[in-house]
């Protein structure tokens, strides 16, 4: 199976996929996990897990509620949260937040200077000590450079890597994920074993063709809704 653990949902400020939609699409590309993580929201992982256990498909799919938080000096993934953590607090501050729910603290975007909501690298510092997992490839760095210094990053520091498609489209979601055997995920520890047996992978697009990708296919999708 594949995970992709950075996708973003109509939840977000910023995408338009509709939840009702992503069981199926997890489903066409065998992606049997994924981790929503939607800008300072936190309720489309919850809403998005009903969905697939009203569908009947907890034994297929795996969802994992997480989200995207904005610290005071840049962005920070918690995952296996149990409610939304504030955006603003200090990346300290919010690593203690994901930490008291029991989740894990993902540090996406690799180290990408373009990025611009990327950690900053002395905040990365100041933290690293509490970080569980590294995004070794998001689909939408501006070079692909910066997916191999977070694999360096991660491997000098033993710390398990996952990826990232960053998806802000149905179509999206996938493009980067970890190849592991088949089974669900619950649990942290769950998910730390599997990405352990994974390989990395992924699709990697420019993000100016991204851009104009996502364009394209929100305005594609509200023309055949309407």
């Amino acid at each position: 199976m594949r995970m992709d653990l950075h996708v973003h949902t109509e939840v977000s400020h910023d995408c338009r996929t509709p939840l009702r939609d992503i069981p199926g699409w997890m489903l066409r590309t065998n992606t049997r996990v994924i981790a929503v993580t939607d800008h300072d929201e936190f309720r489309g992982g919850p809403a998005l897990q009903a969905l697939v256990r009203d569908m009947g498909l907890e034994d297929r799919l795996s969802v994992i509620a997480g989200e995207e938080i904005t610290t005071s000096e840049g962005e920070l993934i918690g995952l296996f949260l149990q409610e939304r953590i504030a955006p603003k607090l200090t990346p300290e501050e919010t690593v203690r937040e994901i930490r008291a729910q029991g989740g894990l603290v993902l540090l996406q975007h690799g180290f990408d200077p373009l990025k611009r909501y990327r950690l900053r690298p002395a905040a990365t510092e100041r933290i690293a000590e509490q970080v569980d997992l590294v995004e070794t490839f998001n689909s939408r760095l501006s070079r692909h450079h910066w997916n191999r210094a977070a694999q360096a990053w991660a491997q000098a520091r033993q710390l398990p890597m996952c990826a990232g498609s960053d998806a802000h489209t149905l179509r999206d979601i996938g493009e980067a994920w970890v190849e592991t055997p088949f089974r669900t995920i619950h649990t942290p520890p769950q998910l730390i074993e599997s990405l352990r047996e994974g390989v990395v992978a992924g699709r990697w697009t420019h993000p100016v063709y991204a851009l104009g990708q996502k364009q394209w296919r929100n305005f594609h999708g509200q023309f055949r809704r309407n």
